[in-house]
Order: structure tokens, then C-alpha cells, then sequence
């Protein structure tokens, strides 16, 4: 036997009973994915799928962490598969090494101020969920504290002492109200205790700001690639129309490569954070932005005439509106940026019905190595 198959896997001292990674130690994409899409990819005529992968270790930079336990023992963590009983993860490997740190520190700080975690039996308690956003170049974090009560009085003390014994580490600290019954993490009220309003990222140049209420992602190597990927497939002067458009993580980036850029986004959290973006930008480059705000099924007029479309939609995939209407009258190049291989075929199968468009190219992006979890970006061409 060769030494190489004597060695083992590596381990991970959270799993089990941690879902976090149910292919840990495992390289590349999960096998079933992969031959999903390797299928959808014969079906129209195209060569395997090529697999762009990263890094396994702190690649997370964001995390939403449960917050239960006794008042003298808190549990920061995830919950078990198919219950509510959390597991700590002291020492993830596959998240930055400070989001572990704030971990501990929060931890220590609620017992120090006797902050009673949540109980969703009871609903009572204050301490509830932890964010941590991770911003790249500052090396530093955004902290929110979900919890159970309309305002921060009773977690007053505890926030002070996160603040303080987090010192240059932290970004921000936030206090996120979220008293309602149900699995929602994040309340819509955000209240700044500390810091500054925005984390910053950098994409193709361009500074995209996130409020602690929009959405990111938490492998941002992976995403650069995919931002990359979409860029290189926009020829130069081309107007652009991007929908779900988020913060503008990649219509901003792209802009360079745009005579004109209309970007639809619904969420009023990405919409605070675009708008900072399109602050930055020197006159003339924001002259040649348009934002549409509101559900992309009702936006979906704004793709006539385009040379190119973008749309990154959530896990369910594209509003039936939208897609009927890139169906019905097809820009010359759709890229449609997908988290989910089901919705990404039912959407392609509707896409290319009409004879309007064909799938031209795919490429698969391993963005949360040792899940099932696949990114995909479709290219599609006017026929």
C-alpha cells in the first residue's frame, strides 16, 4: 500500500454533531453537482464543466452565529440539522480566524454582563443571533447583535465591553432588533453603537460599501473570480442592465467596460449601500448609472434594447415575469449568475424554449467548499 493512501482526511473537532460541512476534508465540487451540471452542459452541445476552486481554510469572512444557552453558559454557534440545539464551533478552520475571536469575546462579554441569552420556547431572553462581517483590507469587523428587544438598554453594558476588549479589531458594533417569533435572523431596525456605517470592499476597482443588512457573500476570493469571469464576457461599450443587483458588487465593477449601466435591486438595505457606492464614483462615471429600485418582475422592461444582461437572483431562481419577458425579447448576451442548480435549469430550460437564446457556456465556481453547494455562471446568446 503507498504511503499517500495511509494518510486520512483531515478532521474537523466540531463534527460531529456540526452541519456546517457535510463534505469536509473532501476536494472540489460535490459529485452529484458536478455531474449535474457536467449534464446540462452535453445537453446543449457544450464540453464539460470547468471548476474554478480556492481556498479551504478562513475563507468565510461572514457568519451569522445562534445565540442560546444559559445566562452562565451561552452557546455561540450553528444549529444541529433539523433542530434548534446549537453547536459551538470555537475553532472552525473554514472561518476567518477573527470571527472565531469575536466569537469568544462576545461570548464572554454577555456572561460578564449577566445578558440572558433567547429562548424561542419562551421567547424571552435578549441575546438572540451574532453577525460577523470580516472587511478584507482593515482586517477588522462588522459586529451585530440580534436580539429579543426593541431597544439596547439591556445589552448596554455587554455592547460596552464587546467595543472595548475588541479594541482595533473592530470595524463597528450594531444593535439589530428582531422581536418577533419565527426563524428570521436579522430584524429591520439597525442601530449603531460604534464605528463606521459601511464595510468596503474592492471589486475591479471599484468600492462597494455593505450596510450590515445587505446581503454579501461570505467567500469573497471566490467571488472576485466570478466578478472577473462576468466582466470578461462584456464587450467594451456595451450598455448593461444588471438585475437583483445587490450593493453592486459587480454592476460597479463592470462599469469600466459599459457605455451605460441600469442597475434593479429591491432590497432597501443593498439600495442604502449601492447609493454609497455610486458616491464615490467621480462625475462622470455616475452620469452613466441609472438605479431602478423595486421587484426585478416588475423592472423587467428596462432590458429593452440592452447589449447585455446580468442577473444573479436568489435561490428560487428568476421571476417568472423577467424571465418571459429576456425570453420573449432577448438582449444579444444574457449571464445569469446562479446558487442553485435546480432553479438555473428550470430557468434554462424556459429561457431557451422560444429558440430565442442558446446556452452558449458554463462555469462552475466552488464558493462554499465542502457543502454541496455550487455558483454558476451561464452564458446565453441571442440566436
Amino acid at each position: 500500500m503507498k504511503i499517500s493512501s495511509l494518510r486520512s482526511r483531515p478532521t474537523c473537532p466540531h463534527r460531529p454533531p456540526c452541519p456546517g460541512c457535510p463534505r469536509f476534508g473532501e476536494r472540489g465540487l460535490d459529485a452529484a453537482a458536478h455531474a449535474a451540471l457536467n449534464a446540462l452542459a452535453s445537453a446543449h452541445g457544450l464540453p464539460p464543466v470547468d471548476v474554478v476552486s480556492g481556498s479551504t481554510r478562513g475563507f468565510r469572512l461572514r457568519a451569522r452565529l445562534a445565540i442560546r444557552g444559559r445566562q452562565s453558559a451561552p452557546k455561540l454557534g450553528l444549529f444541529e440539522a433539523d433542530s434548534h440545539r446549537v453547536v459551538t464551533i470555537p475553532n472552525c478552520s473554514v472561518q476567518h480566524p477573527l470571527i472565531n475571536h469575536i466569537s469568544a469575546v462576545v461570548r464572554r462579554a454577555l456572561v460578564d454582563a449577566a445578558v440572558p441569552p433567547y429562548s424561542e420556547a419562551a421567547h424571552q431572553g435578549f441575546a438572540r443571533y451574532l453577525q460577523v462581517v470580516v472587511e478584507r483590507k482593515s482586517q477588522t469587523a462588522q459586529v451585530v447583535i440580534v436580539a429579543n428587544c426593541a431597544t439596547p438598554d439591556p445589552l448596554a453594558r455587554s455592547l460596552d465591553l464587546i467595543r472595548d476588549r475588541l479594541g482595533e479589531t473592530l470595524h463597528s458594533l450594531w444593535f439589530n432588533v428582531n422581536c418577533g417569533r419565527g426563524n428570521a435572523i436579522l430584524g429591520s431596525e439597525f442601530r449603531l453603537w460604534s464605528g463606521q456605517e459601511t464595510v468596503v470592499e474592492r471589486f475591479g476597482g471599484a468600492a462597494v460599501h455593505y450596510p450590515p443588512g445587505a446581503f454579501g457573500q461570505s467567500n469573497l476570493e471566490i467571488s472576485t473570480r466570478i466578478i472577473e469571469h462576468v466582466r470578461e464576457q462584456i464587450p467594451d461599450g456595451s450598455h448593461v442592465v444588471e438585475f437583483y443587483a445587490g450593493v453592486g458588487a459587480i454592476g460597479l465593477s463592470v462599469l469600466a467596460r459599459t457605455s451605460t449601466l441600469v442597475l434593479n435591486e429591491v432590497s432597501e438595505a443593498s439600495l442604502q449601500g449601492l447609493q454609497r457606492g455610486l458616491a464615490d464614483l467621480d462625475m462622470a462615471e455616475r452620469s452613466r448609472v441609472k438605479v431602478v429600485p423595486g421587484p426585478a418582475g416588475q423592472a423587467y422592461g428596462i432590458a429593452e434594447g440592452a447589449d447585455v444582461v446580468i442577473v444573479d437572483p436568489p435561490r428560487k431562481g428568476l421571476e417568472r415575469a423577467l424571465r418571459d419577458a429576456l425570453r420573449d425579447c432577448p438582449p444579444e448576451r444574457l449571464l445569469y449568475v446562479s446558487c442553485l442548480h435546480e432553479s438555473l435549469q428550470q430557468d434554462l430550460a424556459a429561457l431557451t424554449s422560444a429558440n430565442s437564446l442558446r446556452l452558449t457556456g458554463l462555469t462552475a465556481f466552488n464558493m462554499i467548499p465542502f457543502t454541496t453547494h455550487v455558483e454558476t455562471v451561464a452564458q446565453l446568446e441571442r440566436t
